[in-house]
C-alpha cells in the first residue's frame, strides 16, 4: 500500500476504527511500502497504538496535535496563521483537489495534513513527492517538537520527510525545538483562550464552553488501509 496513505492513517485522530481493524493495519505496517530501516518502527508504532486504551492514546493525540498552535496538523497555520491569505490559500487549494476528481465535504479542511496524505497517495509520487517538498520545512519542524516531546508520532512525521527527499538538516532543527517556548502549558493555554474570546453585542458566549478544537471533522478511512 502506499506509504502515504499509511502514514495519514496513523497521524490522524485515532478513532475506534483503528482498532477494529487492528490486523489490517499490522500486514501494511509489515508489507513492502515502507523502508525497510523504518520498518519494524512502524511495527512497534502500531502495536503500542493497539495495545493502549483508545481514550488514552486519543488523549495523547489531543495533548501533542491540539494544544498550542506549534504541533498543529493544520499547515496553513503555520503558513498564515490567522491572515485573510490562508482563506484564499484554502480556496486554492480545494481546486487543486476538484481539478484532479478530489471533492471533499463541506466541513473539511483542506489543509490538515492527514487529508492531505490521502489525496497525494493517489497522485503519481513524482507529484506527491513535489508537494511534500514544499511543505517539507513545517514537516520537519513538527518532526522536531515531536522528538523534543519524546512522542512516537516523530517517527511518522521524519519518514515523510524522508520520503520527500527532503535536504533538511534535523539535527538543527531539533536544536530549535529544544530552544522554543513550549505553547501547550495550561498557563499558555489559559492566555490564548483569553486573547481569543470574541463577543458581538450582548451575545457573550457562556464562560463555561470549552475552547474549539482544531480536529477536522473528517477522519482518513481506516477500512482501506490496504488498497
Amino acid at each position: 500500500m502506499s506509504v502515504l496513505k499509511l502514514i495519514g492513517v496513523l497521524l490522524d485522530y485515532p478513532q475506534d476504527a483503528l482498532w477494529q481493524h487492528g490486523d489490517e493495519l499490522l500486514a501494511a505496517v509489515d508489507g513492502p511500502g515502507l523502508p525497510p530501516g523504518r520498518r519494524a518502527a512502524f511495527v512497534q508504532f502500531v502495536r503500542e497504538l493497539l495495545a493502549s486504551d483508545p481514550l488514552d492514546a486519543q488523549d495523547r493525540w489531543l495533548s501533542l496535535f491540539d494544544r498550542g498552535r506549534s504541533m498543529s496538523l493544520l499547515l496553513f497555520e503555520h503558513i498564515h496563521g490567522e491572515s485573510r491569505d490562508r482563506g484564499q490559500a484554502m480556496v486554492d487549494l480545494i481546486d487543486a483537489y476538484r481539478k484532479n476528481g478530489y471533492e471533499l465535504d463541506a466541513k473539511e479542511l483542506p489543509d490538515y495534513l492527514p487529508l492531505v496524505l490521502e489525496y497525494l497517495s493517489q497522485r503519481p509520487q513524482e507529484e506527491a513527492q513535489d508537494w511534500l517538498r514544499h511543505v517539507s520545512h513545517i514537516v520537519g519542524l513538527l518532526a522536531a517538537r515531536a522528538g523534543q516531546r519524546e512522542s512516537p508520532y516523530a517517527l511518522l512525521l521524519e519518514t515523510l520527510v524522508e520520503f520527500a527527499d527532503g535536504k533538511l538538516e534535523l539535527g538543527a532543527l531539533r536544536q530549535r525545538a529544544s530552544e522554543e517556548p513550549r505553547d501547550d502549558t495550561p498557563e499558555v493555554m489559559d492566555r490564548l483562550w483569553e486573547d481569543e474570546a470574541v463577543r458581538f453585542g450582548n451575545e457573550a458566549p457562556d464562560e463555561n464552553c470549552a475552547p474549539p478544537t482544531r480536529i477536522p471533522a473528517r477522519s482518513a478511512d481506516i477500512r482501506q488501509v490496504q488498497s
